[in-house]
């Protein structure tokens, strides 16, 4: 037994073949990064069946020889460059498999958009000890192996004949699951965002080819008319991460809208929104219809138009904004004065006062806040408003009680009420002017239901929990009513707006209209 232990100690130590080493650190790969590929592959075909038994074994055999494969061109080509390669791609692999086992994430490419668009601020909110010890133990660990170890090259010859047998054993592989393609590629998108290293690198190409396409430059739309001067004002209030199931309009037990429910003129929709992550939700409130291309947004529009636009946030993600007014946390912070500059009602400081000193006729605020975002529900409130005890105080929430979670989250939707009155209450205070408050959340979150967490599935698989939304329309006595509607989406908040400050616009469409 000991002999045995020294002489891998000695295979780890000595002096590899090229071919050898892609082949360890193949296998190295597998075990450490791709329990959740397999699992899921498990868990989603019939895995008793002689059918179900050859999918898992060829895609095990497939992984660790297509791996190799590609070690082995880079290592042949250059040691230096392809040992900086799997540093990078065990360092990466450990922090990316970290969040698959923690969160149930699929680093697709819209996960890509959700990671390049994090700050600071929210990324350091993950930060915990088992992260460190994923990092140190399958990402710190091999690194120092691969860095060690002296690699010796084969002959041209050989290098040749090692890649034409693989890759002749790799087409009979495939085609000898000829009868399997279907199965896979209906979980393409899945077993892409699982498997390791190519689940991000591919889909960050993808991501930036993509991007580049979008912002080559703003499809401007054409041009809009004011049609009176009365003065009128919309506050859109763009949620993050709220679901309707949690808000007690929509029928939840728990009494999580304790003030809006007792405010005349607040009325409900039933909403889903059109992604599952920031970046394309928040799209999908500003543009004028569901569209890949990068039009011009509502605020770009209606400030074009000569409509006063004023931008706060405390989240980030938005397409780009082109206007005058744009405040984030740091321009907002000097004049903010208590407890809630902290928090999501420092996008109310001055607000009321900013609209009533406006010498224009129309005006659109838009309030960006971040309140209900993950995974520390439970500071993105103040003490006074933790109704609900106790709370999940860990970034890991598998590691909370269901209870402690939703109570945590359930928190954050009692703050959301109690800013969502607060904008009313300003609103009402602006007598000269028609008013009305829309808030549409950027899509839902998954809180452990299927022991998913968060949000970001890809959304022909996401469950109900993060996509459908509240949608929800304050106005003021004598503007508007608003049509019988049972459900709108996203896109009907931009022509909504419109017709709220009666602008007239080639690209309005009445059928998206909520007010009568």
């Amino acid at each position: 037994m000991f002999h045995s232990i020294k002489l891998r100690m000695r295979i780890l130590k000595n002096n590899l073949k090229v071919t050898h080493f892609v082949l360890l650190m193949s296998g190295f790969n597998f075990l450490f990064f791709h329990l959740p590929f397999f699992t899921f592959v498990y868990n989603n075909l019939d895995h008793k069946s002689f059918n179900g038994i050859t999918i898992i074994v060829s895609l095990i055999i497939l992984m660790l020889v297509l791996n190799a494969l590609v070690f082995y061109l880079i290592f042949f080509l250059s040691h230096y460059v392809g040992k900086f390669l799997l540093v990078v791609f065990f360092l990466i692999n450990s922090i990316a498999v970290y969040f698959v086992n923690t969160y149930s994430v699929i680093i697709d490419e819209s996960m890509i958009g959700n990671v390049l668009n994090t700050k600071y601020s929210e990324s350091s909110s993950f930060f915990s000890i088992k992260l460190v010890v994923y990092v140190i133990l399958f990402g710190i660990l091999p690194s120092l192996y691969i860095i060690k170890v002296k690699i010796i090259n084969v002959p041209w010859k050989n290098f040749l004949r090692t890649i034409s047998l693989t890759l002749l054993f790799i087409l009979m592989l495939v085609f000898a699951n000829a009868s399997n393609w279907l199965w896979i590629d209906k979980n393409s998108k899945t077993l892409g965002g699982l498997a390791m290293p190519w689940s991000y690198s591919v889909n960050l190409s993808l991501f930036y080819t993509h991007q580049y396409q979008k912002n080559k430059k703003e499809i401007l739309l054409p041009n809009a008319t004011i049609k009176d001067n009365q003065k009128s004002v919309v506050v859109l209030v763009i949620g993050e991460s709220a679901r309707s199931e949690n808000f007690s309009l929509y029928g939840y037990n728990k009494n999580t809208n304790p003030l809006l429910s007792k405010i005349d003129n607040v009325f409900h929709f039933k909403a889903n929104s059109c992604a599952t992550y920031t970046t394309a939700g928040v799209k999908g409130i500003l543009e004028y219809k569901d569209t890949g291309d990068l039009y011009e947004i509502l605020p770009n529009y209606l400030y074009r138009n000569n409509v006063d636009v004023i931008w706060r946030t405390t989240n980030w993600g938005e397409p780009p904004v082109h206007i005058k007014n744009y405040q984030d946390r740091e321009v907002l912070m000097p004049n903010c004065k208590g407890e809630g500059c902290n928090y999501d009602e420092i996008l109310l400081s001055g607000l009321k006062e900013q609209i009533a000193a406006s010498t224009k006729n129309k005006i659109l605020v838009v309030l960006h806040t971040s309140t209900s975002h993950g995974p520390t529900y439970s500071q993105k409130y103040p003490h006074q408003f933790e109704t609900f005890a106790p709370v999940c105080n860990s970034v890991e929430l598998g590691k909370c009680s269901h209870t402690e979670l939703i109570n945590a989250y359930d928190n954050t939707i009692v703050y959301t009420d109690y800013i969502l009155s607060k904008v009313i209450e300003d609103l009402k205070e602006l007598k000269e002017f028609h008013s009305a408050m829309l808030f549409v959340s950027d899509h839902g979150e998954s809180l452990g239901e299927k022991n998913l967490y968060m949000h970001g599935l890809p959304l022909s698989i996401a469950p109900k929990e993060q996509f459908e939304i509240p949608f929800i329309v304050w106005v003021s006595d004598g503007s508007k009513q608003l049509k019988p509607n049972k459900e709108v989406s996203q896109h009907h908040v931009f022509h909504s707006v419109l017709n709220f400050l009666n602008i007239q616009s080639p690209i309005y469409d009445e059928q998206m209209n909520i007010f009568k």
